[in-house]
């Protein structure tokens, strides 16, 4: 893998009770955001998942650091998913019962690294710290797991629809501070999307339709 180079699957297939894609490859270079389009059911999470080493593949295999993901023992590859990537989900997994300020602190205390009060603010969640989970909005919800996410730093962050429930200026306001994150710190981003309009504003853009995923900007 080149110096830039973050992320390279190559032959990546999978099925369940059928086949869900075959043989596809990406790459993702430091400082570029990759948006994966496609129907309903075409296999985008399922997609994401395997690039994020959240699940494995039927074949195929997922280089980061020179390594195979699914090589590696499960010790090592748990810590690069707690270290190095951050993997934003349809569901937010607050803790439940704890104030937005708790759970930022018990990020903290996972990663070593502290709250940005710039990302707090360009999150628009500043003001919001001493609310519990269950008191805000599903939009403050969202964006509040964004920066629990976003304070470790991570060198790749994989989001899952990370817009779907926001109006359009809140997630206008997101994926700003998502793509600002990665310029400013030599990451990648990788996101599925259904909105033609957010993955348009990405580097590059994929589709996964009939098995294959193509590029299409």
């Amino acid at each position: 893998m080149t110096d830039d180079l973050l992320l390279q699957a190559n032959n990546i297939s999978h099925k369940f009770d059928y086949e869900l894609f075959n043989n596809i490859t990406l790459s993702l270079k430091k400082k570029e955001s990759i948006a994966i389009i496609g129907m309903s059911g075409s296999g985008k999470s399922t997609f994401l998942n395997i690039l994020s080493s959240l699940l494995t593949p039927f074949s195929g295999e997922v280089l980061y650091d020179n390594k195979n993901l699914y090589s590696l023992k499960q010790k090592k590859l748990l810590n690069i998913r707690r270290e190095d990537f951050g993997i934003i989900f349809q569901a937010h997994y607050l803790f439940r019962g704890f104030t937005a300020s708790e759970n930022l602190d018990i990020a903290t205390l996972l990663s070593g690294e502290e709250v940005s009060q710039e990302l707090l603010e360009d999150l628009k969640i500043d003001h919001v710290l001493k609310q519990g989970v269950g008191e805000l909005s599903g939009g403050q919800q969202q964006r509040l797991s964004i920066a629990r996410i976003m304070t470790k730093k991570p060198k790749i962050i994989f989001a899952d629809e990370p817009t779907g429930n926001l109006d359009k200026d809140t997630a206008n306001i997101v994926m700003e501070t998502l793509f600002n994150y990665i310029k400013n710190n030599d990451a990648g981003l990788i996101l599925v999307t259904h909105e033609n309009e957010l993955a348009n504003k990405c580097d590059k853009v994929y589709k996964l339709e009939n098995l294959i995923l193509q590029e299409i900007k």
